[in-house]
């Protein structure tokens, strides 16, 4: 039996202060260097942490319930003193999830020092085990040094390896057996020195600012896909499914676009992702919206077909289990045919057999939640896994009747653009 854990035994309770704080600048880079730095930014906006006050690791297939069934203790315990009542403030935690059952292991993790920025208004959370931290300095800390000697190579499958596991997953699609699954590949970076972190996260919160750049337990990236937000009663969901790559030329992508658009492969695949999202926010929900029909979201490398699947919850539902924090939703929609298939049971029955790799966190939900269950869950996508000098980047791709081998790889390969380029030096 898997059970969550925390270090230490007994430990007093949480303290916690949130005030508000005159801009500090750039939330990215007030973090120190440190492997447990924490990060959720979009535009700007989000919220950044550092240094440990609790921790909890989860694995199986009740990484879920009992991350949540610690977090509800911790911060049902914690003693807070909360001057700006925002989304989160007072305590926070910051969480990455295993894809799959086995293996893999999950996290939650509390920082001792959290800074938000939430349109004009900045705040900071100090936390503490029996009392209040010191009050830390807010001020950018000096610029990461760039990583150095970066090469990149094959992960567990080479490309063409890779491509006869896609038209192995085709014939099985043609057989009848399931209608999408996602397939996904490693690519591995090395290093001539430990990589810091917040140098790929700085240059991947600049090139892709529509995207939620992250980090928690060194897994980073910059997802476009929102897996759930719940704030006050509303919640939503952004489900990305078919993809085309840019070419750069502005009128050429337009064509593209609405290629994509049309495109009865991709409107099919989309049509699952958002179908599979909708059935599992229904319980939860006592009104819903699922659009007819999505819109082309463009992104510096590529263009998704999108949909904003949204719903309104009921409190007084909470307490009979109809509804729930934003860490339960997130466990109800994972994992979504976005990043599994359908049927999702078959499909990830068949990732594990034919894939040829443990995904470890990529894929799973990642993000943050405070003590009301608020939170936003992306799913951890365009990432990579930072290890010393060594970085394990992942790609996925929807797979579906007709789809073509050779392109799914150059797909595979445009999704990896992202992280690879954040890895760059400076010149």
């Amino acid at each position: 039996m898997t059970t969550a854990t925390s270090e230490g035994t007994e430990p007093a309770p949480l303290v916690v202060r949130t005030v508000r704080v005159d801009d500090p600048g750039a939330l990215l880079a007030l973090l120190p260097d440190s492997p447990g730095a924490t990060a959720w930014i979009r535009r700007g906006e989000g919220l950044v942490g550092w240094g440990q006050a609790a921790l909890c690791r989860t694995a199986g297939a009740s990484r879920f319930a009992d991350a949540s069934r610690w977090w509800s203790e911790v911060s049902r315990a914690a003693v807070v003193r909360d001057e700006v009542h925002e989304p989160g403030t007072g305590v926070v935690c910051f969480g990455s999830f295993a894809f799959a059952d086995e293996p893999g292991d999950s996290v939650l993790v509390v920082p001792e020092v959290v800074v938000g920025r939430r349109g004009s208004t900045t705040w900071l959370s100090t936390i503490g085990v029996g009392s209040i931290p010191a009050v830390p300095d807010l001020a950018p800390t000096p610029e990461p040094a760039a990583p150095r000697g970066v090469t990149f190579g094959d992960g567990a499958l080479s490309g063409t390896a890779w491509e006869s596991v896609v038209a192995d997953a085709v014939r099985r699609i043609d057989e009848g057996a399931l209608e999408k699954v996602v397939l996904a590949r490693d690519l591995v970076a090395s290093a001539a020195d430990a990589i810091d972190v917040r140098w790929p996260l700085a240059r991947l919160a600049s090139t892709y600012p529509m995207c939620w750049t992250f980090h928690v337990d060194g897994l980073f990236g910059a997802t476009p896909e929102m897996l759930v937000r719940r704030e006050r009663g509303l919640v939503t969901s952004r489900v990305l499914a078919g993809t085309i790559r840019r070419t750069g030329d502005d009128s050429r992508d337009l064509t593209l676009a609405a290629t994509l658009a049309r495109s009865s492969k991709d409107l099919e695949e989309h049509e699952y992702a958002v179908r599979s999202v909708a059935d599992a926010l229904a319980p939860h929900c006592s009104s819903m919206n699922v659009p007819e029909s999505p819109f082309v979201l463009h992104l510096p490398n590529v263009m998704h077909l999108a949909t904003d699947v949204a719903g309104v919850t009921v409190p007084e539902r909470a307490a009979d289990g109809a509804s729930g924090t934003s860490l339960d939703l997130a466990a109800a929609l994972h994992p979504s045919a976005a990043v599994g298939g359908t049927p999702t049971d078959v499909a990830v029955g068949l990732i594990r057999e034919i894939e040829g790799m443990d995904r470890g966190r990529y894929a799973g939900p990642v993000g943050w939640m405070d003590a009301t269950g608020d939170g936003e869950w992306g799913i951890a996508l365009r990432s990579a896994e930072v290890d010393g000098s060594r970085v394990r980047l992942f790609a996925g791709c929807g797979i579906v009747a007709g789809s073509d081998p050779a392109a799914e790889l150059a797909e595979a390969q445009a999704k990896f653009v992202p992280v690879r380029d954040s890895l760059a030096g400076q010149g």
